[in-house]
């Protein structure tokens, strides 16, 4: 198998932290000489570590459970049919950013437990932190006289922002100090991002979608206004919002200083916030929303599809770059790599390994390459100590049994 779209790179051998870029050690002899052969590929090391076992054992089940009880909350205020219908017609949204995140985290996919952590944090852990703070604020309102001729802007354009954007926010930060080793970069930032932002978003429109299908004013006029507002030209509002933040936090996974992720989380949050404000505050100043949508909002998402972009290929040279070191030592070919660290390279594979009945070993090959490739990053960006050495050994014999197995030798 061999690409022919890529063009030669050079390793980016750099220093961070103090901590000198070296090559990868050699590969042994008769690896070296079975790297020249043709390229293929089989099984997975384990090596999801004890903080992503944290996320799946006890922060999922932690986390399902203060879901219950946010679906309790909803349907005692809602009642069983609107919340039915709600959660029906806030699906539709949901869909939109599900596909629309799994293409963007193809390229390195996160591991489904901590997606999952991040959906469930967000769906109940930030709406939960925002049902009792508000909650607090109008106890706080009521007992000094009333909300004033400004609580609903304020209520809208302040709190709700601060206060939601922190929420989710929080979500993130969990996952990047506690599965740090499956979180190396702004797509992997954005990605968990997307997730929190996109629950938080599912549960939000189900209670607006519900609350509206309960009063029916105007023979459901409202209710199909919010529908095209909320479900269909806002479906990433949320996710715009928060991956500031899981952006942020993705740059500063790439050092090793801690002082780098509290001021990236700081930036983050700070835009986070504002955008939000930008979002909700300016619905009290323009009389026309649909301009003010075409002339703002649609442009800052445009904005935001080119910069996922230029990171979904800044992941595939650092791909190319880490596994083109690998070469140089024997590890692989320089063909393999195209194939590995390209797009048409990994489409050519996929085809060939349909062809030979083995797709789903070519898959998890290149999902363990990509895996590689970003262990390396973090050992010579200085990050060693969350475990990238033992990944490294544990991929790199994963390649090595792979070319047994589908060439056909006994390992």
């Amino acid at each position: 198998m061999t690409a022919s779209d890529s063009s030669p790179a050079t390793p980016d051998f750099t220093a961070s932290a103090g901590v000198a870029a070296e090559h990868p050690a050699a590969a042994p002899a008769d690896v070296a000489l079975e790297a020249q052969q043709d390229s293929v590929h089989v099984r997975a090391p384990n090596s999801r570590g004890p903080g992503l076992l944290v996320l799946g054992i006890v922060g999922v089940v932690a986390l399902s459970l203060v879901m219950l009880f946010v679906v309790v909350y909803l349907i005692s205020g809602l009642g069983t049919d609107a919340f039915a219908l709600g959660g029906v017609l806030a699906l539709a949204p949901l869909a939109v950013v599900f596909f629309a995140v799994r293409w963007i985290d193809r390229w390195e996919p996160e591991p489904r437990l901590a997606v999952v952590f991040a959906f469930l944090w967000g769906a109940g852990v930030a709406v939960l932190i925002a049902l009792i703070v508000g909650a607090e604020i109008e106890n706080v309102v009521a007992a000094i006289g009333g909300p004033g001729p400004g609580y609903e802007f304020f209520s809208a354009a302040v709190q709700a922002p601060v206060v939601e954007e922190m929420g989710k926010a929080l979500g993130i930060l969990v996952i990047f100090w506690v599965a740090r080793r499956h979180f190396d970069g702004p797509i992997d930032g954005l990605v968990y991002a997307a997730w929190v932002a996109g629950g938080f978003a599912f549960t939000e429109n189900i209670l607006y979608f519900g609350s509206e299908l309960v009063s029916l004013d105007g023979g459901g006029v409202g209710l199909f206004q919010m529908f095209l507002v909320r479900g269909l030209m806002s479906p990433f509002a949320h996710v715009m919002f928060t991956v500031c933040v899981g952006i942020a936090l993705g740059f500063a996974a790439r050092s090793s200083r801690r002082r780098v992720a509290v001021v990236m989380f700081v930036v983050g949050l700070g835009l986070a916030i504002a955008l939000h404000a930008l979002w909700n505050g300016a619905l009290f100043f323009v009389n026309d929303f649909f301009g003010y949508y075409a002339i703002v909002q649609f442009p800052l998402f445009m904005i935001a599809i080119v910069i996922v972009i230029y990171l979904r290929k800044q992941e595939e040279k650092l791909t190319f770059d880490r596994l083109a070191e690998y070469a140089t030592v024997g590890w692989f070919n320089h063909e393999e790599v195209a194939v590995l660290a390209t797009r048409r390279g990994r489409r050519q594979a996929l085809v060939w390994a349909a062809r030979h009945n083995k797709h789903p070993a070519m898959k998890t090959y290149i999902h363990d390459a990509t895996r590689l490739a970003f262990a390396r990053q973090r050992i010579i960006t200085g990050r060693d100590r969350i475990g990238a050495t033992a990944d490294e050994a544990l991929l790199l014999g994963a390649v090595v049994e792979a070319r047994h197995v589908l060439l056909g030798r006994q390992p």
